[in-house]
């Protein structure tokens, strides 16, 4: 500690070439903290999701719908306790904009295969009355000021009904609850009456399921009864891709694009820039200061020492510009709705700080390497 004052005296020596630097390595570690949130979010964002889940598709793709009939079938694979289905509906409300999840579903099987939604009894047995009944999540419905009784209107960019429009109307039965915090902030979904979706849509999309949503009896027997339902519709007209609920909710998101590749590309760009930036200015300051680094030397400082201080200053520039960053990343993360769950975690601030000591060093220690290897003479006389 006691070469500190040493370091940071030399770091702030120019002081508008620092902060230029400074401002770059904040923008730099502002964009790796909300990129690795947004990779957090979507490679551990489904950790939560139910260890006892399987969710069964098309295996061509999850778009590619499933015929109903083969409920019974995958009811009588040993280790399935209870299978329901889900259709994805693909509705705005009032405004394109206003977009969120919603999915047609048998009312009677949703909480056997969702137990983590909490939902009154009388809304329970609502939904499964009103035909054209629906639910919403609780933040959902405090997003758009929904209570129960009122009618939702939804334009459905996907299923047209029967006498040819897009406009669905659902009356709203209820709003249901996450089961802890982790389910409450996901309380941004809906969900439809299946029964009138399935009679009011075209009639060759009826009887037609999305995915089959399975609750295991054991939630150790994934992979043994993931194989087991797949078995049931080898080399038939529909055959099955079964896996996990996390395994598929990861794959959903990655159908648009690798997206953590393409967030570590946009860093990795960032980072070399910055690399040449910060390298070029530790050289500039390392070669204005070669007479300074002679006198040290002449008044005892070893070259290890030498060494050590320019290293420092690299070390203190790149944590300062990484804490600046991070901290901007956490402030704008912290602003972000509960629609858009990214948080800096610890995961986060230690690949923020292992990327500015690696980053100190890389920038570092050439000109540090050259200023320990100074020869007091050559030093004094500026070569």
């Amino acid at each position: 500690m006691k070469y500190l004052p040493l370091v940071l005296g030399a770091l702030f020596r120019k002081k508008w070439r620092t902060f230029l630097a400074l401002l770059s390595l904040m923008l730099a570690f502002l964009l790796l903290g909300l990129g690795q949130a947004v990779n957090s979010l979507v490679e551990g964002g489904a950790e939560f999701l139910g260890v006892d889940r399987l969710i069964t598709q098309a295996r061509t793709s999850f778009t590619q719908p499933l015929p109903l009939r083969l409920l019974p079938r995958i009811e009588a694979v040993p280790g399935v306790k209870r299978v329901g289905w889900s259709q994805f509906f693909g509705g705005v409300y009032q405004d394109p904009r206003n977009f969120f999840p919603q999915f047609a579903v048998d009312p009677t099987r949703l909480y056997d295969t969702y137990p983590e939604w909490i939902l009154d009894p009388d809304a329970k047995r609502d939904f499964v009355a009103t035909r054209n009944g629906a639910i919403a999540g609780r933040l959902l419905a405090e997003k758009y000021g929904w209570k129960v009784g009122d009618t939702i209107p939804l334009n459905s960019i996907i299923w047209q009904k029967r006498d040819g429009g897009n406009a669905w109307e659902w009356k709203l039965v209820g709003i249901f609850d996450g089961r802890d915090e982790a389910w409450q902030k996901r309380t941004t979904i809906m969900y439809l009456n299946f029964a009138h979706f399935d009679e009011s849509r075209v009639p060759g999309a009826a009887g037609l399921a999305g995915v089959f949503v399975v609750r295991l009896s054991d939630p150790q027997a994934v992979d043994e009864v993931a194989a087991r339902i797949d078995a049931q519709f080898e080399n038939s007209p529909d055959e099955t891709k079964t896996q996990s609920e996390q395994e598929f909710q990861i794959g959903f998101l990655r159908q648009i694009g690798d997206i953590a590749f393409i967030i570590n590309a946009i860093l990795g760009a960032a980072f070399f820039s910055i690399l040449i930036l910060t390298g070029f200015i530790m050289n500039q300051s390392v070669r204005e200061r070669v007479p300074e680094f002679g006198v040290l030397k002449c008044l005892g400082f070893t070259d290890r020492t030498v060494l050590g201080l320019v290293l420092g200053e690299a070390l203190a520039l790149c944590l300062l510009g990484a804490l600046l960053g991070i901290a901007l990343a956490f402030a704008v993360t912290a602003l972000l709705p509960a629609d858009y769950p990214a948080r800096i975690d610890g995961r986060v601030l230690v690949i923020a700080a292992i990327s500015a000591v690696t980053l100190a060093v890389v920038v570092g220690l050439p000109p540090a390497w050259r200023a320990m290897h100074l020869k007091i003479v050559d030093a004094l006389a500026g070569r």
